[in-house]
């Protein structure tokens, strides 16, 4: 198999893991297209640290500057509802890290932020890589893709399913050097971050938060469970 057929696998089953592997096995013929802001698992610079899944993605769609993923990267994760305190915490983090990539979900919340006080940074979306969800983030969206990296394993006209969204947060967690996670709760997005981080080896930092903080009671969880805190010398003021 060659890449262009890999992509018209990936471009056929509009990016769904299982279907692309379903229809490899069983040779299924498919129109071959071409599209050029693709990287394939066959092609050289195609990112190792995804290798590291159990799942890596056959194709990633992109927009922007792919050398990008050269670069040191780190991730911060949390809610899309967060509290004043988590918000402020992930603009000191960004603001600390200037000199490494932040890779995150380009979601409302503490990614939005991340993403805006970072000083490059790369978008992994759950869904097509043409559509800009949420609409609110539209600004953001359109500056990173001209100064920054965005990517999917979704072509395009693929809608955000549901169920896109914590597959994709493997791909998160396997390109980052170290997670930062800002704002969590039990069952969420954000765990599933850091249940394929710790799969994978990557350091995962934890935001502290006051006991009294009721938004905080999964991070402290994290952290008595031996994750490592957010230290005062990784923020920026």
């Amino acid at each position: 198999m060659n890449r262009d057929e890999l992509i018209s696998y990936s471009f056929y089953c509009g990016g769904e893991y299982d279907r692309i592997l379903k229809a490899i096995r069983s040779k299924k013929k498919v129109t071959v297209v071409k599209i050029d802001n693709a990287i394939t698992i066959l092609d050289e610079g195609y990112p190792k640290k995804l290798l590291d899944l159990k799942y890596p993605p056959f194709v990633l769609y992109y927009k922007g500057d792919l050398s990008l993923l050269n670069e040191e990267l780190y991730a911060m994760v949390g809610s899309r509802d967060p509290c004043a305190y988590a918000l402020a915490a992930t603009k000191a983090v960004a603001l600390h890290n200037q000199d490494r990539v932040l890779v995150s979900g380009l979601a409302k919340g503490i990614d939005a932020c991340g993403h805006r006080n970072a000083g490059k940074s790369i978008g992994i979306l759950g869904c097509g890589i043409d559509r800009i969800y949420p609409l609110c983030n539209k600004d953001l969206y359109e500056d990173l893709e001209r100064n920054g990296l965005i990517l999917s394993e979704y072509p395009s006209s693929c809608d955000p399913y549901g169920y896109h969204f914590p597959f994709r947060n493997r791909i998160i967690a396997a390109l980052s050097k170290t997670v930062y996670i800002m704002q969590s709760a039990k069952r969420s997005g954000t765990m599933t971050t850091v249940n394929e981080a710790l799969e994978l080896g990557r350091e995962i930092r934890v935001l502290p938060y006051d006991i009294f903080m009721k938004e905080g009671l999964q991070n402290n969880e994290l952290i008595y469970e031996g994750a490592q805190p957010v230290r005062y010398e990784e923020i920026a003021f």
